[in-house]
């Protein structure tokens, strides 16, 4: 029998992302702070619909406005790991990116009281020791990488890549990957950006169009495979204005209709192992 998993998906960056890029005016603060208002009718819309969703939420957002988190964690949506700041894992030392493992587990058992089951890297940009440190800490899933779209797969450690040969594909591991696209994160679409070296991110496109774009990704699920997981990514500050946030709405709606399973990450890993084990006895 079909069956088609979505996972709705949250990074709640709160200011941590704007911090890491030296953001720091009060303008650019207030921006990450808008998410306090938006947390609250994230959560009723979620409630609406009977959806427990994921939260990726870096320790610093926790530890900063611990009042901004607990709605979700208290509703029973699943809180996961985005690093303790929100500084990419390449540009750290193997060290200081174990610091931000340990760290962000630490703020995420404070207030779940239990530790991170998944991870996500802020800008979705892993290092050659993130998989390592990962499955060293106890985290089961990452959703990080982009090597499928409705499957998952185990992510591979010691990849070897350079210009002049061959990719040589390094050892599976038993870390989870469950990936994700840019084409299905709100942030390059709507969030206009002046960054400080002078670039500008245009974002502020028609939600419509987005919504589009967004149906015909489960559409094309439902037509070329019999089971698939397939990922969203939102950030509370971005889809939580009110146009959008009517968009994602319809975007439920639409999903609904065309017969979506819902489920945090950490469900949609355990249905995938338990599937990947089923096929595995009636093989034998």
């Amino acid at each position: 029998m079909p069956r088609h998993i979505v996972c709705l998906t949250f990074d709640h960056d709160h200011v941590s992302g704007l911090i890491a890029r030296g953001m720091t005016s009060p303008t650019a603060i207030s921006r990450g702070e808008y998410d306090i208002v938006v947390i609250p009718r994230l959560v009723a819309l979620m409630n609406r619909y009977g959806i427990k969703a994921t939260f990726f939420t870096p320790g610093h957002t926790i530890d900063s406005t611990p009042a901004a988190v607990t709605p979700y964690v208290e509703a029973g949506h699943e809180l996961a790991h985005h690093g303790w700041t929100h500084r990419l894992p390449v540009t750290l030392s193997r060290d200081e990116e174990e610091e931000e493992i340990v760290r962000g587990n630490e703020s995420i058992k404070r207030i779940s009281g239990r530790p991170a089951r998944g991870y996500r890297s802020p800008a979705w940009d892993l290092s050659p020791h993130s998989i390592d440190l990962l499955l060293k800490h106890g985290i089961q899933y990452d959703s990080s990488l982009m090597g499928n779209d409705y499957d998952c797969y185990f992510a591979r450690q010691g990849d070897v890549a350079e210009l002049m040969k061959p990719l040589v594909r390094g050892r599976e591991t038993a870390l989870i990957e469950m990936p994700i696209s840019w084409s299905l994160d709100d942030y390059p679409v709507f969030e206009y950006m002046r960054l400080p070296n002078g670039s500008v991110q245009q974002g502020l496109m028609n939600a419509t169009s987005v919504l589009e774009n967004f149906v015909d990704d489960f559409t094309y699920m439902t037509r070329v495979c019999d089971y698939g997981i397939l990922t969203y990514t939102f950030h509370p500050h971005v889809i939580g204005r009110g146009h959008r946030m009517m968009m994602l709405e319809r975007l439920i709606q639409r999903l609904i209709e065309g017969g979506a399973v819902f489920m945090t990450m950490e469900e949609a890993m355990q249905d995938w192992l338990a599937r990947r084990q089923g096929v595995a006895k009636a093989a034998e």
